[in-house]
């Protein structure tokens, strides 16, 4: 997919986009259903994703949502009780990717910027995320077992969270507050007004397209690869996945704009 082709939708779309300098900023908007996980909206964030490991002109996506209080209620559970009544089926199976696994592969790093509360696969799409900024007086958490769902997705936070804050999160079903979040490590950032929420995604966004995008990239599944190997394979791995980074253009671009006292110029290669 061509850079030229991610511009912004119309106020009615449920997923706008909008490429800029390299960072694609992609709006949840169904604020009229606090921002809530339709089939539609799952299936078509599957895509996206697709679209964005396809796209050479993405570094890095910000993630975010239309201001109504919520940046993802999770499942939508009006649809999923009418899909359940009118058809017999639970909502799950008419999504591609129920739990956004495809999202957390895609690879480049991805920006969540929580401009309200979050909760079940609110969370789940604020886990799948590399970088985190949240809106104070804000709250996320774990809702499914409030309402005899189940968080399979919440497993990763095994790696993020103390493993006894996970199970109360989990068990327990109630709200985090944003600040215990952040104090925790969860989150990286707590603005004060959902437009400075956005305001530090981008620059957290524009910072990172400065940098080689062959380093970030190896950078974000090095780390992921290790969550799932373990130290000492995770280190092994590591050198394999930055070899190519290590043989690249930009790897004597770097040292050479350093010395000639210039802002490098990355090729991607």
């Amino acid at each position: 997919m061509s850079g030229q082709q991610w511009t912004a939708s119309g106020s009615d779309d449920i997923l706008p986009t909008q490429l800029r300098d390299g960072v694609l900023t992609v709006t949840i908007n169904r604020p009229e259903r606090r921002n809530a996980l339709s089939v539609e909206l799952a299936n078509r964030l599957h895509a996206l994703w697709e679209a964005v490991d396809a796209d050479d002109a993405v570094n890095v996506v910000v993630l975010t949502s239309a201001d109504c209080g919520t940046f993802c209620a999770g499942m939508d559970l009006k649809e999923a009780a009418e899909i359940r009544e009118r058809e017999g089926r639970d909502v799950l199976t008419l999504i591609k990717d129920p739990f956004h696994q495809r999202m957390r592969s895609v690879r480049k790093p991805i920006i969540a910027a929580m401009t309200g509360h979050f909760a079940a696969g609110g969370m789940m799409l604020t886990l799948n995320a590399d970088l985190r900024v949240g809106l104070a007086g804000t709250r996320g958490g774990i809702t499914e077992s409030k309402i005899g769902r189940g968080s399979p997705w919440g497993v990763p936070l095994l790696w993020m969270l103390p493993q006894p804050v996970l199970m109360e999160m989990t068990l327990c079903g109630e709200m985090f507050p944003i600040e215990r979040l952040q104090a925790l490590g969860l989150v990286n950032y707590v603005e004060p007004t959902p437009d400075a929420v956005r305001e530090r995604a981008q620059a957290l966004a524009g910072n990172i397209c400065g940098n080689a995008p062959l380093s970030v990239r190896a950078g974000k599944a090095s780390i992921l690869n290790a969550m799932n190997v373990g130290c000492e394979q995770g280190l092994k791995d590591a050198a394999r996945i930055y070899e190519p980074v290590y043989r690249s253009r930009d790897a004597q671009e770097g040292p050479r704009a350093f010395a000639e006292k210039r802002a490098p110029e990355w090729k991607g290669c």
